[in-house]
């Protein structure tokens, strides 16, 4: 499978159609066991308010790039 195959990432801001270049890794403590991370993908324009909604409630554990996140699941990164 090529990136061509691959859907594009979009952000997760509502009614947002822009393409995704951060991730932004969470959990809720009192749901998920502390390794598990939930993802939300933003673009420039979202990257801030998410991560702020995120942040407030102690959800927030990382912000990356698309291209790091990537790297990071195939075991690429350092």
């Amino acid at each position: 499978m090529t990136s061509a195959d691959l859907p594009a990432l979009v952000c997760s801001a509502k009614g947002c159609t822009a393409p995704a270049v951060w991730v932004l890794a969470w959990n809720n403590p009192k749901l998920h066991t502390p390794e598990r991370r939930k993802t939300w993908l933003a673009c420039d324009e979202h990257r801030e308010h998410l991560s702020s909604f995120l942040g407030v409630r102690g959800f927030l554990k990382d912000v990356v790039t698309t291209a790091e996140w990537e790297a990071r699941q195939r075991g690429d990164a350092s």
